[in-house]
């Protein structure tokens, strides 16, 4: 057998870097909720449909290591029947990670896929806690495939890249 640079003499394989990740902060960063079945006093079949948009944000802070993502919420409910809007809650949730370990080319994926996944379940409880307390059902959000959502945003760019290089170029 031929060792290889890749193959530790051992056979093992090589470790991998040990990644450390704490969460130093989750706040709310803003918010907003609106409550339009009061403030019309809509009547009749009110039975909701709701639209939840996410974004995802994240970005290097002042500290060695510290990085801000911030998950952005728009949630629309309207009645079926009529399509009247019955609330609106728009809430960006922000958690403060401190986070070693990840190699520089793959801390963009970690950072919009992973950190979220921590910070979910608290905003999940927020906007449950803000759903009841504005006068409707709790709202429980399903749990949201960030993985996903990174995939779809990647192949979006991709697919606006390829739109922008095959439009027709003006001369000026």
């Amino acid at each position: 057998m031929v060792d290889t640079p890749a193959t530790p003499t051992n056979g093992a394989p090589p470790a991998a870097p040990k990644v450390t990740q704490r969460v130093l902060a989750q706040y709310i960063r803003d918010m907003s909720f609106e409550n339009f079945l009061a403030q019309k006093g809509l009547a009749g079949d009110l039975q909701p449909e709701t639209v939840v948009q996410v974004n995802l944000d994240g970005r290097k802070r002042g500290g060695d290591n510290q990085y801000e993502v911030i998950t952005k919420l728009s949630i629309t409910s309207k009645a079926k029947s009529s399509g009247e809007t019955l609330f609106l809650l728009e809430i960006e949730y922000a958690g403060v990670f401190f986070i070693e370990g990840v190699p520089e080319e793959q801390m963009h994926p970690y950072l919009l896929i992973e950190c979220p996944r921590i910070t979910f379940p608290f905003l999940r409880r927020i906007v449950s806690d803000i759903t009841r307390d504005g006068g409707f059902l709790p709202l429980n959000l399903e749990m949201i495939d960030f993985l996903a959502l990174y995939r779809n945003e990647l192949a979006r760019r991709v697919q606006a890249q390829a739109t922008a290089a095959a439009a027709p170029k003006l001369d000026s």
